[in-house]
This record gives structure tokens, sequence and C-alpha cells, in this order.
């Protein structure tokens, strides 16, 4: 069968990945054309556009990039409709791919949703578009099941974080060699910087996250380089010598490190799982924080946050996200109870997430539903 799958950033991309492994197990002649990254291309599918063309950050920058996006837009609809599909299926990247789910929907085309938009956090009113375009949808967050169901009366799927299977699949890294590889200090405890995989918002979190760098001498910051941008991008954040740099390496990084500070997104997750205490940053345009913080329901920001339904992380916040406020926080968690608080709620939501299996789960189900059909 012929299956058409639109990623539109990198946390998509690597989940895209192993959905398309997943698929082509229980579909050994599964067709994959996709919209992804390196690692939907490398699981086997046939990439019709990058996710780095696709990346852009907060409502300003959407505006500015309106032209490209509405050219994308046209592009992907032409694209499906030659590729002729059995199956569209959406990865998150929800003002892109709730368009395309419209005009899928009113073609004909089947149309599935794998990682549902965040509607339950903003714009609410999605959920009629899901519930008028989308055929099935696979939920991986526990609290997600409820949403829909019984607020919305929209049943789906809940298959477990896929996150869990991407982590348990890494082989695992030997610290000592991990410090020699990239030149860092055997002796000295690490402090992950993840700062996001858009250009936007890594120029606007990195430098604060380096100001606290000369209050602990005694450690040494490794940024996690995203694979959406270049190496080079990042050379100007790289003069202090406290300060090192991988790429394409991030659960390698959190496996070794001690403390992170992580911008909000999907990466803040990953730290949980990992079991590495972190803070929670962010910081975006004035415009762009304006109209979020009219539009966004939740009282937590971070996935860890959320899913616990208690603050089990900090989160600075915009304003709140100051050299002081950074400092004190990274302070609270090196060390003493609240670190050792964080590390036992981290292992009380992972039982929470249900499990591995996620990819495995949903391609299953996508694949049976399809063979029902025919």
């Amino acid at each position: 069968m012929k299956y058409y799958i639109i990623a539109g950033e990198a946390s998509g991309d690597l989940h895209g990945s192993n959905l398309i492994k997943a698929l082509r197990k229980e579909d050994a002649e599964a067709n994959i054309r996709c919209w992804g990254g390196d690692l939907m291309e490398k699981a086997g599918g046939t990439l019709a556009m990058h996710y780095k063309e696709l990346a852009f950050m907060g409502f300003l920058e959407v505006v500015v990039n309106l032209r490209k996006i509405f050219k994308n837009i046209a592009f992907c609809k032409d694209d499906i409709a030659l590729f002729k599909p059995d199956v569209v299926l959406f990865i998150d990247f929800s003002g892109f791919n709730l368009r395309i789910a419209a005009w899928a929907k009113q073609k004909g085309y089947r149309t599935n949703y794998y990682i549902s938009p965040q509607v339950w956090a903003s714009r609410e009113g999605r959920i009629h578009k899901i519930k008028a375009s989308i055929d099935s949808m696979y939920v991986i967050l526990p609290f997600e099941k409820q949403f829909y169901e019984e607020k919305h009366n929209f049943p789906v799927n809940f298959v477990g974080h896929p996150l869990l299977d991407a982590i348990e699949s890494k082989a695992p890294v030997e610290a000592a060699e991990f410090r020699k590889e990239h030149g860092l200090d055997p002796h000295k405890k690490i402090i992950a910087l993840l700062p996001g995989s858009r250009k936007q918002e890594v120029e606007k979190m990195l430098a604060v996250m380096l100001s606290v760098t000369p209050s602990f001498p005694e450690y040494q910051f490794v940024i996690a380089g995203a694979p959406s941008l270049d190496n080079s991008f990042y050379d100007h954040f790289l003069k202090n010598a406290q300060v090192h740099y991988v790429t394409n390496q991030t659960y390698a990084l959190l496996s070794c490190a001690h403390a992170a500070l992580v911008t909000s997104g999907t990466a803040t997750l990953e730290t949980a799982l990992f079991k590495v205490p972190q803070v929670v940053c962010y910081k975006g345009s004035w415009v762009s924080y304006q109209i979020a913080k009219r539009i966004i329901t939740l009282t937590y920001i971070s996935l860890v946050n959320l899913i616990m339904d208690r603050e089990v992380v900090v989160e600075l916040i915009q304003d709140k996200l100051t050299t002081k406020a950074l400092k004190e926080e990274l302070n609270a968690i090196l060390s003493g109870p609240k670190r050792e608080t964080i590390i036992k709620d981290y292992k009380i939501l992972e039982q929470k997430l249900g499990g591995t299996g996620a990819s495995e789960t949903a391609a299953k189900m996508i694949v049976a539903s399809l063979k029902s059909t025919k």
C-alpha cells in the first residue's frame, strides 16, 4: 500500500522514522513518500520536502513567511494527487497539516493523525476541523484520550509515547568515550544546553543560557546542536572556554549529563526520560508572546508538568527567564532534596506514558484499518 506522511520538524522526523520502520514490518510492500528529514529518509521514506524548509517559530515569523508557506501547501496538494496514497498520515505540525487534511478528506483520501495537534493547549476550536477531516487519531499522551473522547465525543487510540521507543533503541553510551571523543574534561560534570531546533529560538535562548556559565566554573556546559542547523551557526556561541558543542547526539549527551537547561518542547520530556534534572526555558518575540498568552489556556508549558498535572520542573517563561533566575534554579537542581525529588517524579512520569511499542501499535492499527477497507 501507499503511505504519504507529513512531519514538519525534528521531533516529527524522529517519530516519523520509527513509524516508517514499523509500517514496513507490517506491510512488506509499503511505498512511503514523506515530508520530514534525514531520519525518515534513512528509514525508507522517499523525501518530498525537508522540514528545514518549513521550520518557522512563533506568530510573527509565520506571518513574515506566509508566501512560502502557501507555496508549500500548494506543492503538497499537487504531490499527494500525483502519488495517490491509500492514506495520508499527519504527525503534529497542525498549522500546515490541518489545512492539508481538510483538502485530502474532501478529495476522498483516507486521513490518519499520529501525534495529535495540541488543541488541548490552545485554540480548542480546532477540534471541529479534526472531527471533520480526520478518520483515525492515534494519541501519545495519556490525558489526550480523555480530552477527545469525554469532552469532545471523538474516539481516539492511545498508543503510548514513541520517545520511549526512540530512547530504548539507542545503543548505550560509554561516558568516558563520549567525553574523550568531544574533548570534554573527564572530571567536570556536564550541564547540557538544549536551546531548540529553529534558528529563531536558538538565537533567543542560547545567549541567556550561556550567561550563567561564569557562575559555575566547576561544571562544563555542552550545547546540543540541532541536526536542522549547520555547525557554523553555533560558532559565535562557542567563544566561552567553558562551552562545548555536539551535533545530532542529544541522547548521548543526556545520558552523560548531570543537569540541563532546556527550551520548552519535546526536549523537556526527552530530558526527563533520561532522568536528568532540568530547568525549562522559553522566550519568544514580544508580539508572539503577547498573542500566545491570550490563547494558551494551560497552567504549564512543559510536557513533564502537563503529564504530571503539577510542577515537577521549574519553568522560566519570557520575562522570568533572566540570568539571575536561571542561575538560582540551576543551582537548586545540582544537588540536594530538589534534585532527588525531580528524579523520583521522573520515574512516576515514565509509568504514566504506558510503556514501549507506540510506533508498532500505531502501525498495526493503521495497516489493519486499511486492509479492512480494501
